[in-house]
């Protein structure tokens, strides 16, 4: 309870800048629970990390990367695509299907305000007393 306390004084501290607005009074209010639930998982969060530096990345290249499988991929890429976080292409390459996934606007809005999320988390952590 105190580590939240102390991510709930840091989020209060930041949006009274107004840099964050609205939502960031809101976080403040709730707490680390406000941590987006879909970007948090492993697979999910290493398909928006590569999107974001990439303009765009393969399904394979994808698979390789986060060492997993395409059932498990698909399923997480869906639930991305579904959210509206990232975008799929599909064609051929002579007769070889290619899949290619982008970063929406709101997956890059999502990711980044994800980040941020995290960022306090760990700052608050680190500067509580134990």
């Amino acid at each position: 309870m105190a580590k939240q306390s102390a991510f709930v004084e840091s989020r209060q501290t930041q949006s009274r800048g107004g840099a964050r607005g609205v939502r960031g009074a809101r976080a403040a209010a709730s707490g680390p629970q406000e941590l987006d639930r879909l970007i948090h998982e492993r697979i999910r969060l290493g398909i928006l990390s590569a999107l974001a530096v990439n303009e765009s990345v393969s399904f394979n290249d994808l698979k390789k990367l986060l060492k997993t499988s395409d059932g498990n991929l698909s399923v997480h890429a869906r639930k991305l695509e579904g959210a509206g976080y990232i975008a799929c292409t599909k064609s051929f390459a002579g007769r070889v299907p290619k899949t290619e996934y982008r970063l929406t606007g709101t997956g890059h809005r999502a990711f980044e305000r994800y980040l941020e999320d995290m960022e306090l988390l760990i700052r608050a952590a680190r500067n509580h007393p134990a």
